[in-house]
């Protein structure tokens, strides 16, 4: 008689269940429903900072630029009278050419200048972190405060008509000339805006291969020809965000020709731009708000013009 075949008993492993903080009986898993509300509540406080101090005065202006509204006076829909007054105003033709020129001025030293000064605090040294620091100061430091220094510096009497006069020469008028005050202010611009396209720059020049410049000087190419050849095309993109960022910054100074052509705008306000202007008009009991926002349109209109006009100008250069 054949005996029973044995049997092996397979041992089996229970198979622990990952629980979940919403898990029912029997282990079922209930899915809580998310609330289509959810992420509108956690961008609400950023929206309404954007709303409120970004979109509701941008409307606000678009408005008022179509009003005769003053200060205290609500004002009547006037339709475009206001801009076809800017059509027939010397003033707001003086503030657009100072603007102008102030791009014009400020723009290609702020393009150039922070990159050559970034390529030479590249480089490490000792004491290099020094100079980046003191490099970098008059951007941290107030607007107010740069200015009142340089005004103390190119007064009449002032440290630099008096090296002046020590050395034989006549004092300059940095600050009672038409076209000195708008240079004395562009220099204050570029002095203070250095540091910070500079830091822009160093970043931008991190990415740059150094087989590229090494690849180039084994060519023979010196330094002039590696920064044509190499660097400039490697930083192209930066400097037309350089270009963009600075453009649009000049043409909306305001505080630099302030402080140096004072609240008037130099002699005769000839000094005065735009955003001057509308500083000017629209303040004060008898302010015309209206008028004064109609100009900040302009203002607006202008910048975007240029933005565009600055990113045209790369899509046409990369074709």
């Amino acid at each position: 008689m054949a005996s029973p075949t044995p049997t092996i008993d397979t041992p089996t492993i229970d198979t622990p269940t990952i629980g979940t903080p919403d898990a029912g009986k029997g282990g079922v898993r209930r899915v809580r429903r998310q609330l289509p509300t959810s992420p509108w509540l956690f961008a609400a406080p950023g929206l309404l900072i954007t709303g409120a101090f970004i979109l509701y005065p941008f409307v606000s202006t678009l408005v008022n630029s179509l009003t005769d509204r003053r200060t205290l006076v609500p004002g009547e829909f006037v339709g475009l009278a206001n801009f076809r007054e800017l059509l027939h105003d010397d003033m707001f033709w003086i503030g657009l050419r100072n603007s102008s020129l102030y791009v014009l001025g400020v723009v290609p030293a702020l393009v150039l200048l922070p990159l050559l000064l970034a390529l030479l605090v590249q480089k490490n040294i000792p004491g290099i972190t020094f100079f980046r620091s003191a490099f970098y100061t008059p951007v941290v430091a107030s607007i107010v405060v740069v200015g009142l220094i340089w005004v103390w510096l190119l007064d009449e009497r002032g440290l630099v008509n008096s090296l002046l006069e020590t050395l034989g020469a006549s004092p300059v008028g940095f600050l009672s000339d038409q076209w000195l005050i708008l240079l004395s202010a562009m220099g204050v611009t570029v002095w203070k805006g250095l540091g910070y396209y500079m830091i822009i720059y160093l970043a931008a020049l991190a990415n740059v291969p150094r087989e590229l410049h090494e690849a180039a000087a084994v060519d023979g190419a010196g330094a002039v020809r590696r920064f044509l050849t190499v660097t400039v095309p490697a930083v192209r993109s930066t400097m037309v965000l350089v270009a963009a960022l600075s453009s649009v910054a000049a043409f909306k100074v305001f505080s630099e020709v302030y402080l140096m052509a004072g609240p008037n705008g130099g002699p005769a306000g000839e000094d005065t731009t735009l955003v001057m202007l509308v500083q000017r008009t629209g303040t004060g009991l008898t302010g015309r708000v209206g008028y004064a926002s109609a100009i900040s349109v302009v203002v607006f209109v202008v910048t975007v013009v240029l933005m565009l006009l600055v990113l045209r100008a790369d899509r046409k250069e990369e074709s």
